[in-house]
């Protein structure tokens, strides 16, 4: 059974998301690899936040069953911000994100006595797309799609994104405002977070951006590169000029830093007072110990050699803070 690919495919409501990590945790034995204590363990493991980040907790969740089958670890998918407001008032363990967490959710989990880590658990770079049907826009630079998605833009036909292009309806697909995901791309397309036209077709749940790009012939949206992957039969993808030339997310043009400005980190936030309970230490440690393997099955980039050590320490750090 692989949920992991399955919640990449479709995203389920919040409520049948969890319901199918329970399922999960039930699934058969084994060994999974390194990590975990050793001991059987029982319990429940809350996560919530980052669709994004959602597939690689779930294949955590899916490899850690098998070594810990009787600790259930749900998986909901609220967005960024939804899973930071959860978080810092003590209602889930661990918070999955797509970006760093921010100065006001920073303030509510201080006024709560919410201590945390941030852990770098994956790298990804954000995809931009076109339908198969689209054969003029085989690369964009930062500057075009600024001037398509900045605040008040009236860019609505692909011939004024470039005069080459043909006279085609652009219809616009991307993240919704409660997503990691429309932070980043605003703050790194045109320069500030949040700043974005407002009329496009916006969605937490990336298998609607797919939809309509692919049903479009004009369409152009973003995600994360897994999604890509998953969807590479029914979009095409589009390169990105940085500044030094058209760059296509890969591995290596994500770890490397040269597909710029969409490489981004993906984070997980697990909570100091949640770490005092054995089964979430214990799936904690194996997530970080894993890392690899569960971003190779998600279909992320794994971490550098450097993110490696900075993770390692990181759990170090948050452990101590639990004695």
């Amino acid at each position: 059974m692989n949920i992991s690919t399955s919640l990449r495919r479709a995203k389920a409501p919040l409520a049948l998301t969890a319901a199918v990590m329970l399922a999960a945790s039930a699934c058969g034995g084994g060994d999974a690899g390194s990590g975990g204590s050793g001991d059987e363990l029982s319990g429940t493991v809350k996560v919530d936040g980052s669709s994004t980040v959602a597939p690689l907790t779930s294949a955590a969740s899916e490899f850690y069953a098998e070594e810990q089958p009787k600790v259930r670890v749900t998986v909901a998918t609220s967005g960024t911000g939804g899973g930071f407001k959860k978080f810092c008032v003590g209602e889930t363990d661990i918070s999955d994100a797509s970006r760093p967490i921010k100065d006001e959710e920073i303030k509510t989990c201080e006024e709560n006595s919410i201590k945390y880590e941030q852990f770098a658990i994956a790298n990804d770079g954000l995809s931009v797309v076109v339908s198969k049907d689209n054969d003029w826009a085989d690369c964009l630079t930062v500057a075009q799609l600024k001037k398509i998605w900045e605040p008040g833009s009236k860019v609505n036909n692909w011939n004024q994104v470039d005069p080459k292009f043909p006279d085609e309806p652009l219809k616009l697909f991307g993240a919704g405002t409660d997503s990691g995901t429309f932070d980043y791309f605003t703050d790194a397309i045109n320069g500030e977070e949040g700043a974005s036209r407002t009329d496009y077709s916006g969605s937490e749940d990336d298998n609607v951006t797919v939809t309509g790009v692919s049903g479009t012939k004009g369409g152009l949206g973003y995600f994360g590169f897994s999604y890509f992957e998953e969807n590479a039969d029914k979009l095409k993808l589009v390169q990105i000029d940085g500044g030094d030339g058209c760059v296509t997310p890969s591995v290596e043009t994500v770890q490397d830093g040269s597909y710029k400005p969409l490489s981004r980190e993906l984070f997980i936030y697990p909570s100091a007072k949640a770490l005092e309970r054995p089964e979430v230490v214990d799936f904690v440690e194996y997530y970080v110990e894993n890392n690899k393997k569960i971003a190779e099955d998600a279909k992320f980039i794994p971490l550098n050699a450097e993110q490696e050590k900075e993770l390692q320490t990181a759990l170090d750090k948050l452990k101590a803070a639990t004695k």
